[in-house]
């Protein structure tokens, strides 16, 4: 798969073992594989041997899926078998999505391994990179749902721009329901809208508003007339 990745244009192949969902844990994917850090080994560098020499293989973890007691150790295992970088979401599977996220954990496991780490996790703001930074001791890091919540937010933390209006972000949503309503799936719209809003709620209390609206709503055509107006 990762050589087929390769031949349709790809840069590059990213492995994921922080995702936490019981259904691809249940197929031994994902956080899962935390368990076994000679599994890592394995699945890394049979990806670094399949793939040619000028791409990169890149790897994700979590501290763990219990808890972080082989953290340093599934760094290692990744790192040796041949990863190029590797992102740390500073919490473990059964952490979930709930704060804080312990950065200081990549700090340890930076100690440890000599490959490039990004610190992730628990990321909303400008302030919360800063301290994930200097906690991690990390200048790179990966913004997962914050930039969900501010779609700006890249671009706050690095340029010190201001946080999106929100007049800028109802223009995104009407041009996201463009591309979901007469795409192929759009079926999926009303959850996948409602399901951002969520996210916009936590910047914007105008998404608040716009959610209460259109949260019963169920076809497209009422969500956008909402949103439009």
């Amino acid at each position: 798969n990762a050589v087929r990745a390769i031949e349709l244009g790809s840069h590059g192949v990213d492995l994921n073992f922080g995702c936490p969902a019981k259904t691809v844990n249940k197929s031994k994917g994902g956080a899962v594989l935390l368990k076994e850090p000679e599994t890592l080994y394995q699945i890394v560098a049979a990806v670094r041997k399949a793939v040619p020499a000028d791409q990169v293989v890149t790897a994700k973890m979590r501290l763990g899926f219990e808890d972080s007691s082989l953290a340093i150790e599934n760094a290692q295992a990744i790192a040796s078998a041949g990863a190029d970088s590797l992102v740390v979401h500073a919490r473990t599977k059964v952490d979930g999505y709930k704060p804080p996220a312990y950065w200081d954990w990549i700090a340890k496991i930076k100690q440890q391994v000599d490959i490039p780490l990004v610190a992730n996790g628990e990321i909303w703001k400008g302030q919360d990179a800063l301290a994930c930074q200097q906690q991690s001791d990390c200048e790179n890091i990966m913004l997962g749902r914050g930039a969900l919540a501010m779609p700006n937010l890249a671009q706050v933390i690095k340029n010190k721009q201001a946080p999106m209006a929100w007049e800028q972000v109802r223009e995104l949503l009407i041009h996201y329901s463009g591309y979901e309503i007469y795409g192929d799936k759009g079926r999926y719209y009303p959850n996948r809208v409602k399901q951002w809003l969520g996210y916009l709620r936590r910047q914007y209390t105008q998404a608040d508003t716009l959610f209460m609206e259109i949260r019963a709503l169920q076809h497209s055509e009422d969500i956008l007339k909402h949103i439009n107006r």
